[in-house]
């Protein structure tokens, strides 16, 4: 009896991987904006943009706020070393948005932390990113709020070191 008890209560615990509650343990952290989750592939975290981990053309990005190439290549690597730290191994929830799958074929979410936070909310408050400014997206207007406030505290790339 207790056996069966288990076993029901387990059964109502699970859920199918829809849309709305797909789930999986990030098994790799490529870089600042891109990571791999068991099941689902290479996930680009929506809304936000990192710098490489080397120079690059998409370095000019980041000439409009005087951000010099060194505090871009020691960010790259400081928002890469957190996510491995905050999230490699963890199993997350996906959230989508408008659109599914990008140009390169990556899956586009907003990844939920097992504590409930925004994988891709955490990084502009820390920093580690920008605000992706090239496509529109549901929380874009959150997310620039969210920015201009690490900006204003002066965290990761907007630090006056």
């Amino acid at each position: 009896m207790r056996l069966l008890l288990c076993l029901c209560l387990l059964l109502l615990t699970l859920q199918p991987a829809t849309a709305e509650n797909l789930r999986g343990k990030v098994t790799w952290i490529y870089d600042g904006d891109t990571l791999k989750v068991a099941g689902v592939g290479k996930v680009r975290l929506i809304g936000i943009d990192a710098p490489e981990h080397a120079n690059s053309d998409r370095d000019r990005f980041y000439r409009r706020w005087n951000i010099p190439p060194a505090r871009l290549r020691k960010i790259a690597a400081a928002g890469k070393q957190f996510q491995i730290r905050t999230v490699k191994g963890k199993i997350v929830r996906l959230k989508f948005d408008r659109t599914k799958r990008d140009k390169y074929g990556r899956t586009l979410a907003y990844i939920i932390l097992p504590g409930g936070r925004m994988l891709n909310r955490v990084l502009l408050e820390k920093g580690y990113a920008t605000v992706f400014r090239r496509y529109g997206f549901k929380l874009k207007k959150d997310f620039l709020e969210v920015e201009a406030a690490a900006r204003k505290a002066g965290v990761g790339l907007w630090s006056r070191d």
